[in-house]
């Protein structure tokens, strides 16, 4: 139900509504693309906003076959491209 539920924010929003979603699910990160993936770092007390995409190796990863999900279960989201 969650790739599904994806599905239907991003028909809300092809329809100009805007969604945000705040999650922990990895299985509602498999139903959304790596453009659409923006999440939070915290260093050194600041937090910034990071799109996943602009990370070459998720993109290369996501190009391969591999799920957002998974690889956010892998933990390759932290630390990856703004050492």
């Amino acid at each position: 139900m969650l790739i599904e539920l994806a599905e239907e924010f991003r028909d809300y929003a092809h329809r100009g509504g805007q969604v945000f979603v705040s999650t922990h699910s990895p299985d509602f990160l498999n139903g959304v693309e790596l453009e659409e993936i923006f999440y939070l770092v915290k260093k050194n007390g600041f937090t910034t906003v990071r799109r996943a995409s602009d990370i070459e190796l998720l993109r290369n990863l996501v190009d391969e076959g591999d799920l957002p999900g998974s690889l956010w279960k892998q933990r390759l989201f932290e630390g990856v491209g703004f050492r």
